[in-house]
């Protein structure tokens, strides 16, 4: 055990929790290939294998979930200490890693965040922006914002924003086919939605939720695929209002008949909330939100910009 590498167990809780080395690799922003060769040295350093390897990712053996338990207690010390010894509760310094929706984390929060950083230097923000639930039982991240409100009692949770989905297509598409004059003609239309067996939450809008005879031609797990392909012209995608109106060559349908809302949610573990990086975080969050709300429902075209 001499040459036993400490930080290896970083990478191990987090492809635990992930059960994927590709996931693992974007939540720590590290290569694939690197968190491969540290496993197998940690592999080496306990000579016990942690992972069963397939198709489907990484599982923990039987050991791996011995040394599971023993890491997460570790983890556990680590965030007493920052609290306790290094007076972090009282600190505007330090890293915060939020996680997010794939689209609203990456065309909403992403340049509001810059902004924050800007203004907080000692602050380190990490945005998660991903096509799933960020897990904060398993400490994935500090704080998250998600469609689904948590129920687990040691969590804060607090409502962060209404939005607004629409039907969106381009002019070209719309131009070549039939008008559309009320809602039963978007059944006769191309298209674009999410893979409806593989969405992370009941809360994620899909076709089949609103017409459920439609087929679409083509489907995705991300709502950024789905918003490029509608770009090209090719068919049509109910969007979030906040990720259509980024660009100009998506024409929002029917406006005025169709009323589909959605909630996002900002969370956090309770020990994690009371730290004032965190803090002053969800309060600048809070206020974005507000003062965005024209946007976020489609009734405004620009951003607003807040004060951190």
């Amino acid at each position: 055990m001499n040459s036993f590498n400490w930080d290896n167990l970083k990478i191990f809780l987090a492809v635990a929790r992930a059960q994927s080395a590709l996931e693992a690799s974007v939540l720590l922003g590290i290569d694939q290939s690197t968190i491969s060769r540290r496993l197998h040295q940690l592999e080496k350093d306990i000579a016990s294998r942690l992972f069963d390897r397939n198709s489907q990712g990484h599982r923990l053996t039987a050991a791996g979930h011995r040394l599971l338990e023993h890491v997460e207690k570790l983890e556990t010390s680590i965030t007493a200490i920052e609290s306790e010894v290094f007076n972090d509760s009282m600190s505007l310094t330090g890293d915060i890693r939020l996680g997010a929706t794939e689209g609203f984390g990456s065309y909403f929060l992403s340049p509001h965040l810059a902004r924050f950083c800007a203004r907080h230097p000692n602050i380190s923000v990490e945005l998660l922006p991903m096509p799933r639930n960020i897990n904060l039982s398993k400490r994935e991240a500090d704080a998250s914002v998600s469609l689904e409100r948590p129920t687990n009692d040691q969590f804060v949770t607090s409502k962060l924003c209404d939005y607004r989905l629409l039907p969106y297509a381009t002019a070209e598409y719309l131009d070549r086919h039939a008008p559309i004059t009320t809602v039963s003609d978007l059944e006769r239309q191309r298209w674009i939605d999410y893979v409806d067996d593989l969405k992370f939450t009941n809360q994620q809008f899909t076709l089949h939720d609103w017409l459920p005879g439609i087929k679409p031609f083509f489907c995705s797990t991300s709502v950024i695929a789905q918003f490029q392909a509608a770009q090209a012209g090719v068919g049509m995608a109910f969007l979030p209002c906040f990720l259509a109106n980024t660009v100009q060559n998506l024409i929002p349908v029917l406006p005025d008949d169709i009323q589909v809302t959605r909630t996002f949610w900002l969370t956090a573990p309770e020990d994690r909330r009371e730290l004032a990086r965190v803090k002053v975080l969800w309060e600048y969050l809070r206020k974005v939100a507000d003062a965005n709300q024209g946007y976020l429902m489609g009734a405004e075209k620009h951003i607003r910009w807040v004060t951190p």
